[in-house]
């Protein structure tokens, strides 16, 4: 057996892998991460990249270099041109990020699904009176990046970002394993709330960038700041950038999950599969009347 199916078979034993990610000083070790992942001295960054490497299915095939500085930039990469299709359709609203489909549906009576048995209010997760009661009896869908994947996440319609709420929080793991276990996760962790008015139909959407344990840090092309654990400064952060259906918005510093939620009359499409993985510019909603 290799090292890394010995590894993914320890991974699989869910007492211990909720102990190894969860049971530990959070805090201290994405905040080490993040220094450690800048390190350009060739020992410390091959070091990083090979003991990534034994955790991962890293897959650098897509990406438009294969040669790194230091770790961050292999979580950060950028791909080739053309490795993505975006959905022309004006009637699909496209996924923003490539990742796992997870918990999706409809959002009864202000509350959605972490995990099967799991819900969560949508007041502790948005903390807006107004965007819970706008999206009440609309969709919501999960996307679960995992620490291979591709991290930067793109707009899913011509948009114009209009506002952007960080919401400072914990690091707990996001995989399915803390997802059945830690009640509220997704509301515990640090996240921005991203307000994307879509056009020509005006339509909110609102995407929900989620940190994890070693991914403490969002950036966004319309915020000028990094969004981490060392960030004091104003929680609601006016913007008015305006996207095409596909380009870049930002990144996570590795992996994580965006939470999509749109009003009643935009419906998921009917091809997401929970567990199914999903790309960039793939399907993933249907806007009404169109």
């Amino acid at each position: 057996m290799t090292v890394r199916a010995t590894l993914a078979r320890i991974a699989q034993q869910e007492d211990l892998n909720f102990l190894l990610t969860n049971r530990v000083p959070r805090r201290w070790l994405t905040l080490c991460m993040g220094w450690l992942s800048r390190r350009e001295q060739p020992l410390i960054r091959d070091a990083c990249m090979a003991l990534w490497r034994l955790f991962a299915e890293l897959d650098l095939s897509e990406a438009r270099t294969t040669h790194f500085r230091n770790l961050h930039e292999c979580f950060t990469r950028q791909l080739k041109d053309g490795a993505r299709s975006i959905d022309p359709d004006p009637a699909v609203v496209v996924s923003p990020c490539d990742g796992i489909v997870g918990a999706m549906g409809r959002v009864v009576a202000g509350s959605v699904l972490q995990a099967k048995g799991a819900p969560y209010s949508l007041m502790d997760l948005l903390a807006d009176t107004e965007l819970v009661r706008g999206y009440t009896g609309g969709s919501f869908v999960t996307l679960r990046l995992t620490s291979g994947m591709y991290h930067r996440f793109h707009a899913p319609y011509d948009c114009r970002v209009e506002h952007v709420t960080y919401v400072s929080g914990d690091t707990w793991n996001v995989n399915p394993i803390a997802l059945q276990r830690v009640e509220k996760l997704f509301c515990r962790n640090e996240r921005a709330i991203i307000r994307c008015r879509l056009s020509p139909s005006g339509c909110l959407l609102t995407l929900v960038p989620v940190a994890a344990i070693l991914v403490a840090s969002i950036r966004l092309h319309c915020v000028d700041v990094p969004l981490n654990l060392k960030y004091r400064g104003p929680n609601e952060l006016a913007c008015a950038a305006t996207l095409c259906k596909g380009e870049e918005m930002g990144w996570f510093e590795h992996g994580s999950t965006i939470i999509v939620f749109a009003p009643r009359g935009v419906a998921l499409c009917a091809g997401l599969r929970q567990g199914s993985v999903i790309r960039m510019g793939q399907p993933l909603l249907h806007l009404a009347g169109e």
